[in-house]
């Protein structure tokens, strides 16, 4: 199972970007394909998935209805649309899959968050910069 991201790069606050996620070594319709990031000196944040079981889309709530997530099966290729960009959404992103086909999500506290610790395998990433 291989993820390659790319896509990243430096744009403008209020600007657009795609990231891809190129895969290999499994067959791309049976892994729930996630996206997660990590900002400078900060955790990891779980920000979108989407569940081969049934179809559903989770976004966090920072990147709710600025991000979309997309994906050309032929290509076995994902994709994350960004729009709005803030510079808050600086990080490296990465994409991730779950081999169950559920999007790992779990209560905290009083919200639902992706949990990255159990995606089965993950990319390197690409750098996304948002300059103010």
């Amino acid at each position: 199972v291989q993820l390659v991201e790319s896509g990243g790069g430096l744009v403008q606050a209020g600007g657009s970007l795609r990231l891809s996620c190129a895969t290999s070594g499994f067959r791309f319709g049976d892994y729930a394909l996630a996206w997660f990031r990590q900002a400078p000196g900060k955790e990891r944040e779980g920000i979108a998935c989407k569940s081969r079981i049934d179809g559903s889309a989770f976004y966090q709530d920072s990147v709710q209805d600025r991000f979309t997530m997309s994906s050309d099966d032929a290509e076995k290729t994902g994709y994350l649309q960004m729009f709005s960009l803030k510079p808050e959404d600086t990080a490296v992103y990465y994409c991730g899959v779950a081999f169950s086909g559920e999007c790992p999500i779990l209560l905290d506290g009083d919200a639902y968050r992706l949990s990255v610790p159990h995606l089965d395998r993950t990319g390197q990433g690409t750098l996304v910069t948002v300059s103010s």
